[in-house]
């Protein structure tokens, strides 16, 4: 979890809310909206990606499945990051977090992160 808050809360006005209704789960969030769901470990996370990656990064990643509760049709990916998993994938996971809070967040922070759009 330390990894991934790190990453998440390195972002613009980002914080980690835990929720109290689903056993402290954490959250993190932009100006009240979820941008990263995880499990207290940080072992499994969802995010949201444009629906076309998101359905790439299901189609070739084992360990990625479409978000429940619907999410999914909206480019939520869930994913399970190993104890061991490497750099190269902690790199992959910072994007997809960096992507998922551009996605969410108000486009004046978004750009801060990403000037590009």
């Amino acid at each position: 979890m330390r990894r991934v808050e790190e990453i998440a809360l390195a972002l613009p006005e980002a914080t980690r809310v835990d929720i109290e209704a689903w056993d402290g789960e954490p959250t993190f969030r932009v100006r009240g909206k979820n941008f990263v769901f995880a499990n207290p470990e940080g072992t499994q996370l969802t995010v949201k990606l444009p629906k076309d990656e998101a359905a790439a990064v299901v189609a070739v990643e084992p360990d990625t499945k479409p978000a429940g509760y619907g999410l999914g049709r909206h480019g939520w990916v869930s994913l399970t990051i190993s104890p061991g998993a490497s750099d190269d994938r902690w790199d992959q996971i910072a994007e997809w977090i960096r992507v998922s809070y551009t996605l969410v967040a108000p486009k004046s922070l978004a750009r801060l992160v990403d000037p590009a759009g």
